[in-house]
């Protein structure tokens, strides 16, 4: 049998043509297919405020820097404070770098909250620990795709208020979520900012690229000037020459050619993340009570809330002897990952480290198999089969 591979790009059949179009147009930088592209990512999660960026990297630095003031002074959500550097922002080490990496891009403080280890996503009532006069953001990852509680999130900035006189901004990190769905609305319908990756193995992918979705006009606006050095694009005028620049931006705007991929990918992409969900429900059903595998919440209906689905953009288990395991999967042809280590490891970050139990339980043991949307019947079968076999 051919290797199952853990990732798989996704290209729609009809791209070609058109990306070439474009490539010899003559206009390959930001234009109207970026224009179009916003347009179908609005419909698609129902909200007006979508603005396309380079990669979700830049999309979360982006947003972080949205916590600062902008010139005309306004907070950038009810409630919630002016941030500065040295700041505190509490997030997760269970995720990719590029998440916390952000915050220090941004020149503020990390401060780590624990996860769950039956979820991976933020324990909120570590948050809730976690909480300072210094707080300004908590950045929540919806691990695998699967939604992070964020009623509970809710609770956790309003028991800031009552405390300190703020509300901390919640930013979603929706690199793997595409697609999933909390209290029945895609993520971004929450009142928070969310960044999305298009990254090359993301389900929905642009080759490379992200959004960011904003919460209200005033800061979809801020955001669409600051991916452009701070240049209103929409200007008819020789905008580059004849505008002054209020507040500086950075170079994080999508290109004509990414976006054109995303067109052609986007129509698909609903019945891949299905076959997802259907891959996962039979792995939900045939691994429980395997020796050595512990599932995790995702795999419970009672533990699922009413209106959270998971896009299954990883399928995440726990077990036993995970070397072992690694090396077993490996013989058998099976792609598995961790996919991604805890982000305090590293020296970079060695001055914010704490103690954290739910990630050592989680980190330590937890493992991903292919649940793509590549995966076929018999592939996915020959997956269990193989881990009933043991390691």
């Amino acid at each position: 049998m051919q290797e199952i591979p853990l990732f798989k790009v996704f290209m729609s059949p009809d791209v070609a043509g058109p990306v070439s179009e474009v490539l010899q147009s003559g206009y390959v930088g930001q234009g109207h297919q970026v224009d179009r592209f916003e347009a179908m990512l609005q419909s698609a999660l129902q909200t007006p405020y979508v603005a396309t960026v380079n990669s979700g990297t830049s999309g979360l630095q982006l947003a972080l820097h949205l916590l600062r003031r902008g010139p005309d002074g306004k907070p950038v959500l009810k409630g919630a404070p002016e941030a500065a550097d040295g700041d505190e922002i509490i997030s997760t080490p269970v995720t990719c770098t590029a998440t916390n990496w952000a915050i220090l891009a941004d020149r503020f403080k990390i401060k780590w909250a624990d996860v769950d280890p039956d979820t991976g996503n933020l324990d909120p009532e570590d948050v809730r620990r976690k909480l300072s006069p210094s707080t300004k953001a908590i950045i929540a990852v919806h691990w695998g795709g699967f939604p992070c509680d964020l009623a509970a999130l809710r609770s956790v900035q309003e028991d800031c208020f009552d405390r300190f006189g703020f509300r901390p901004t919640i930013i979603e990190d929706c690199a793997h979520a595409w697609g999933s769905r909390y209290a029945d609305l895609p993520l971004g319908g929450h009142g928070n900012l969310c960044v999305y990756s298009f990254q090359a193995i993301k389900s929905l992918t642009t080759g490379d690229g992200g959004c960011i979705v904003l919460p209200n006009q005033a800061l979809d606006t801020r955001a669409r000037l600051l991916r452009w050095y701070g240049l209103d694009r929409t200007n008819s005028k020789d905008f580059r020459c004849e505008q002054d620049v209020a507040e500086w931006g950075y170079k994080f705007h999508m290109n004509d050619v990414n976006a054109t991929i995303g067109i052609h990918n986007l129509p698909h992409i609903e019945p891949l993340i299905e076959a997802q969900r259907q891959t996962a429900a039979h792995y939900d059903s045939a691994l429980a009570g395997v020796a050595g595998v512990r599932l995790l919440a995702s795999s419970d209906p009672d533990r699922v809330p009413k209106g959270v689905r998971s896009s299954y953009w990883l399928y995440t288990i726990r077990v036993d002897r995970r070397d072992d395991f690694i090396c077993r999967m490996k013989e058998r042809g099976i792609g598995v990952s961790r996919v991604h280590d805890r982000n305090d490891k590293h020296t970079c970050v060695q001055d914010f480290q704490t103690s954290l139990p739910g990630t050592d339980a989680f980190c330590g043991d937890m493992i991903c198999i292919p649940c793509g949307w590549w995966v076929t019947p018999e592939q996915r079968e020959y997956i269990v089969e193989t881990l009933r076999e043991g390691w």
